[in-house]
């Protein structure tokens, strides 16, 4: 591997990291020193400002990890301000059905399924109580769990995880499911699961 295919592992590696990364896990992955990993990452962190990119590296404590650069901070405001108290988006009901359904789930394994990075969908859904951290996983860097709460079963009007459509249907049930949880006439927990099953279930036009 040449020294140009290192950086781009590091530069990927980093990018799927949830907590910061330190020296000696990037020297394991490419098999090579601690020192020439440090001087591979100082590297790119000079690539990446020499190219005016909006992402960088940024150096703590505990170690390495991605960043934007400050001076995007007042549009990135405005991309992910999401007000808290609107419908759910597509992407956040796609989330959600995958953490209800194979929960305890890790970010990096909803991303794996969205094909998606999907760290500010989860922050939104944590936002609205939706989702909760329940612990983290065992193994290399122990990244954190997501779990549904008992606000995400009020939210559809379910009395439990097992009252859940099956699960080939899950994005269209809760995206059914979450038009009824926010219709002017407020649905029962039984009317609202028998929308959601309906959802499964084909339209007169075959869609």
């Amino acid at each position: 591997m040449d020294r140009a295919e290192q950086k781009r592992v590091i530069e990927a590696v980093l990018f799927l990291t949830e907590e910061p990364l330190k020296a000696d896990r990037i020297a394991a992955v490419l098999a090579t020193s601690l020192g020439e990993a440090e001087n591979l990452m100082q590297e790119l962190k000079i690539d990446l400002a020499a190219a005016n990119r909006g992402i960088q590296i940024v150096e703590t404590a505990t170690g390495f990890q991605m960043g934007t650069v400050p001076e995007l901070a007042p549009y990135l405001e405005r991309a992910f301000s999401e007000d808290v108290s609107s419908n759910l988006s597509t992407a956040a009901l796609e989330a959600l059905a995958i953490i209800a359904y194979k929960q305890p789930v890790t970010r990096i394994e909803i991303e794996s399924i969205r094909g998606v990075r999907s760290e500010h969908v989860l922050e939104n859904l944590l936002k609205r109580k939706l989702i909760k951290i329940s612990g983290r996983k065992e193994g290399p860097g122990r990244p954190l769990l997501y779990g549904t709460t008992a606000d995400f079963l009020k939210y559809f009007g379910l009395k439990e995880l097992a009252d859940l459509p099956p699960l080939e249907v899950e994005y269209d049930a809760l995206a059914e499911a979450d038009v009824e949880a926010n219709s002017d006439q407020p649905s029962s927990a039984e009317e609202n699961q028998s929308a959601v099953v309906t959802a499964a279930e084909p339209s007169a036009d075959g869609s």
